[in-house]
């Protein structure tokens, strides 16, 4: 459901009329049926597997009713969704983690609106890792990365501050993030035998260590190592000219060292089609995207096309993860 005051409803209503029209493959919602119901058809459904039967003629909607509806108005953050908001995530994670769903697509929340409901988890993707963990009893590094404009991004930190970077490159997490995209890359985007760049995290990815030395210390000497493990990824490649050499086929994925190396070409290429999906979880995630757009809910002019393309990425992540698995 995502945030019900945000750009979710709205897209999801756009995302149905387009797939039942021209016979897409069918997805059912956990959320509060009025959300929908004064603009589609809308068919509450108490199990999954009859969406695919009410999916042409109804957006299947699994109920999960909002206590104070009434207080709900596009392009208007409230705190009066936000238990359901996270109940939605809850049920949804539940659902894949025992089979019954296939995969999960979460439209986008705000962090301050469930942050003033007392939520405490950084974001749907930490939220989301831990509630796995909970159910695997191990600890799960959920790696997020994006996929648009012909590449695919994995990003070795999220929200840190370019000042404090370094501390959170380590060994450890630079090899892990490797190795779960290397695996994702063959398990969920059927790739036999992928191709990944590291970037550098300094100018020139260096400049052989006379401009900054991360690259000679840290970056190259994992990659070597993963290399002697079957694992193809490249030394420390300049940021300014990796993604161009991805999207001329020598590299199937960039690692980035920081947020913005990855989301600025993602986004540049494909603003309004990109997707977040999670690497490294036991089930198969993704997301619009962006965020809540409220100003687009407001007046009716949110756009589908992210959730669309996560939509379509979840459909091809499950089929190559059944081939894979066998």
């Amino acid at each position: 459901m995502g945030d019900p005051a945000g750009c979710g409803p709205q897209i999801t209503i756009k995302a149905w009329q387009a797939a039942s029209a021209s016979g897409g493959k069918a997805f059912c919602v956990i959320g509060d049926p009025r959300l929908y119901q004064t603009e589609i058809p809308v068919c509450t459904i108490s199990k999954i597997s009859e969406a695919a039967e009410v999916f042409p003629s109804a957006l299947p909607v699994l109920s999960l009713e909002i206590d104070e509806f009434e207080r709900i108005q596009p392009g208007r953050p409230s705190t009066a969704g936000a238990s359901a908001t996270i109940d939605a995530i809850q049920r949804a994670t539940a659902l894949c983690l025992t089979g019954e769903a296939a995969g999960m697509v979460t439209n986008p929340i705000s962090k301050a609106v469930l942050y003033a409901a007392g939520f405490s988890h950084p974001g749907h993707t930490e939220f989301i890792a831990e509630l796995c963990n909970a159910h695997s009893n191990h600890s799960i590094l959920p790696v997020m990365m994006l996929v648009g404009g012909g590449l695919r991004v994995s990003l070795a930190t999220i929200h840190v501050p370019l000042l404090e970077v370094g501390k959170h490159l380590t060994p450890s997490s630079l090899t892990q993030i490797a190795r779960i995209t290397d695996t994702a890359l063959r398990r969920d985007f059927g790739l036999r035998t992928p191709r990944i760049a590291f970037t550098g995290l300094n100018p020139h990815a260096g400049e052989n260590g006379t401009i900054g030395t991360e690259e000679v210390d840290l970056i190259n000497p994992i990659a070597a190592h993963l290399r002697a493990e079957g694992v193809d990824i490249s030394d420390a490649r300049s940021a300014d000219t990796v993604f161009h050499e991805a999207l001329q086929g020598r590299y199937d994925a960039v690692i980035t060292m920081t947020h913005d190396q990855g989301l600025i070409p993602v986004k540049t290429l494909d603003m309004w089609g990109g997707v977040n999906t999670t690497l490294g979880l036991p089930i198969i995630r993704t997301s619009p995207d962006h965020g809540t757009a409220y100003d687009a809910a407001r007046v009716g002019t949110a756009r589908p096309d992210s959730l669309v393309a996560a939509i379509d990425l979840a459909h091809k992540m499950i089929s190559n993860r059944d081939v894979y698995d066998g």
